[in-house]
């Protein structure tokens, strides 16, 4: 068996998985696909990392738990990319560093700083920041923006603490011109890109909804979402992900069917 934690063999996943970190949120994307979370097969509850397959508009798809922070995502993608997973996109949150940022706002991922001690040990330390697929990077962004959602483009911090204990990193970071902190995308990107180059078409991305704002004395937060509102908010970054990945209208931009190997 080539997955340990997901307890998967080659086939049992479609090429495009979406990839957030709450099982909740994992349970509401299934809801979504053709049939329901009924209609929906459950491919894995080990450890509580659901994770379901099934289609939406025709088009096969399949959603998995990463749990928190970078050395969970680097377990469950490299797992995914073990059993032939082609198409990853984290939809998660974020803290927002920009002060023109309001909570529920969307962030769509231009590059990771490997701030985390995961991606660093991949790398060996060396200077190297991990980008997404900048193709479906752009796909995402124009989708956020068509549907009528407050969208920003930018380089975010993937980092190891929710709470840091050094009251100026996040203004640090802020002044690097990076638009938001979150824990997992550096270490997604990075083994995407070691994937494709290794002769893979292997592609990843990262949209993330506006949790909260980081105030000036970095774990202070500010205009922190109620849960209910926070659930909306990542409802509406859900579907923005699913009409890029099962587009209504084939062979539209968005639609990556052809495109995954």
């Amino acid at each position: 068996m080539p997955s340990i934690v997901l307890r998967a063999e080659p086939g049992d996943y479609p090429p495009t998985v979406l990839l957030p970190g709450d099982p909740g949120r994992a349970r509401e994307v299934a809801r979504r696909f053709d049939g329901g979370l009924e209609g929906a097969t459950l491919l894995t509850d080990h450890r509580g990392l659901l994770g379901w397959r099934g289609s939406l508009r025709g088009t096969p798809l399949a959603v998995q738990t990463t749990g928190m922070g970078a050395p969970a995502m680097a377990m469950v993608a490299e797992e995914l990319l073990r059993v032939g997973v082609t198409t990853l996109i984290r939809i998660g949150t974020c803290g927002g560093l920009l002060r023109e940022m309001a909570a529920g706002d969307i962030v769509v991922v231009s590059a990771a700083a490997p701030y985390d001690g995961t991606t660093r040990r991949h790398v060996r330390g060396e200077p190297y920041v991990p980008l997404p697929n900048f193709e479906l990077t752009a796909e995402l962004a124009q989708a956020a923006v068509d549907a009528g959602l407050r969208t920003h483009v930018g380089p975010v911090a993937t980092v190891d603490l929710l709470y840091d204990p050094d009251p100026d990193a996040a203004e640090h970071l802020r002044s690097l011109g990076l638009v938001a902190l979150e824990m997992e995308s550096s270490i997604l990107f990075y083994l995407a890109a070691r994937a494709t180059a290794a002769g893979r078409e292997v592609r990843a991305a990262s949209i993330l909804t506006v949790s909260d704002l980081i105030g000036p004395r970095g774990t202070d937060a500010i205009a922190f979402l109620p849960p209910n509102v926070l659930e909306q908010a990542t409802g509406r970054m859900v579907e923005v992900a699913l009409s890029v990945v099962a587009p209504d209208v084939p062979g539209s931009s968005g639609d990556l069917t052809g495109r995954d190997r």
